[in-house]
């Protein structure tokens, strides 16, 4: 199958930017400012183009665990925005540099993510001085510092002096001499202006661009399940969702006889579905009560904000459709777009259909997960009322009810 994998990465990179402006005081698009950053040296560091792609991947995922070191904090009782340092970050780079190991990466971009928060002087987390660090991590550590500190956006003359003052100040205890020369060389106030929100993901994409790739069936699960645990993570009611769905597509394509081309791209489109909800704060994903009008609208917003993402990755343009249309209704009533029975594929259809199935027998705040029986009987009163298609409903009942 052939992947986009730039486009696929900036465009999720926009909600990880949401589950971290949740936790800490992170403007969005930290994660390819970040990524902008680590290019600019790059290239005075005299990188390879191979190299500046996949630098900018892993800077732009550097926070990747977040959500799931957010969920491990909840289930023990923690504030996982106190006390950020440590332990803390320890854990978080440990957790992120593990689920890297799902993509596509070249043995150079290990500890990238593990050693990002690793100071010259050997005084952070892992305790490693500059010269055990990858290059990788410490233009990382230096990017994600320097924009949490100042912003990397919005630069003035008085603002780049500043930064410039800081990281002269820093040369060897935060940053390598290496680091800091390469910052002096690649670096002018003109040279940020690419940093606005508006022109970042455009230059990144002029910049460093990995174009299409081809990558075997094994693989682009590998790289859906990389995203199911991200966007899972975020609540722990809908946190085998994703992977729920992306399952049962694949196993209803095998059930209409697709290739196995096919069925990975029906799992693609099932794991990538629910990317929106990470716009959406978790207070509402659990919250146990009845929603107000306004959380309702936060929660259907998780549609067109998929979109919003999806719809910007050159290639998937139908598994985009297949993800994102799952709210859609036969009769027109849906959401985000409002379209009807005629203008919604097969696909889109089983999606739809899939998405309620998992999500009626999955427990969550509000109720237990109903049986199997029960959920086909609530689909069928939607399809009577032109929901969903009563064709796939029964097929579901054939392939899930003698399991």
């Amino acid at each position: 199958m052939k992947i986009y994998f730039s486009d696929l990465l900036y465009a999720f990179s926009d909600g990880l930017d949401c589950v971290e402006s949740q936790l800490l005081p992170i403007a969005k698009g930290h994660g390819k400012r970040v990524a902008r950053f680590c290019v600019l040296l790059g290239r005075k560091l005299g990188m390879e183009e191979g190299e500046l792609v996949e630098l900018a991947g892993l800077a732009t995922l550097h926070d990747n665990a977040l959500t799931e070191y957010i969920r491990e904090e909840h289930n023990q009782g923690k504030n996982p925005s106190e006390g950020f340092e440590g332990k803390k970050l320890k854990a978080h780079c440990i957790m992120g540099e593990h689920n890297i190991e799902k993509l596509p990466f070249s043995p150079k971009g290990k500890d990238a993510i593990l050693y990002h928060h690793e100071e010259a002087d050997g005084s952070g987390p892992f305790e490693k001085k500059a010269a055990e660090t990858p290059l990788s991590a410490q233009l990382i550590h230096m990017g994600d510092s320097l924009d949490t500190l100042f912003r990397l956006d919005g630069m003035t003359r008085e603002k780049y002096e500043k930064i410039c003052d800081y990281v002269r100040e820093k040369e060897s205890v935060r940053y390598s001499s290496e680091c800091v020369e390469a910052f002096f060389q690649g670096t002018t106030v003109e040279a940020f202006a690419d940093m606005e929100q508006e022109k970042l993901e455009e230059s990144l994409k002029r910049e460093v661009d990995s174009g299409f790739c081809e990558y075997s069936n094994e693989t682009v699960h590998e790289i859906c399940d990389f995203w199911v645990k991200i966007i899972d993570y975020k609540s722990e009611f809908t946190r085998k969702h994703s992977l729920g769905v992306a399952t049962r597509a694949e196993e209803m394509g095998r059930f209409y006889g697709y290739d196995e081309d096919k069925c990975t791209r029906l799992y693609l489109a099932g794991a990538v579905h629910d990317l929106g909800k990470l716009t959406v704060h978790s207070n509402i994903l659990e919250k146990p009560d009845k929603l107000t009008e306004q959380e309702y609208k936060n929660i259907q917003n998780h549609a067109w904000q998929s979109w919003n993402m999806l719809n910007r990755i050159r290639g998937l343009e139908e598994v985009t459709k297949w993800a994102v249309h799952h709210h859609e209704r036969l009769d027109g009533t849906g959401y985000p777009f409002g379209i009807n029975e005629e203008e919604l594929s097969f696909e889109e259809r089983l999606m739809a259909c899939i998405d309620i199935y998992q999500a009626l027998t999955e427990p969550r705040p509000y109720k237990d997960g109903f049986s199997h029986e029960r959920a086909i009987d609530i689909m069928r009163e939607m399809a009577e009322k032109k929901f969903i298609d009563s064709g796939i409903i029964g097929d579901m009942e054939t392939e899930y009810g003698r399991m």
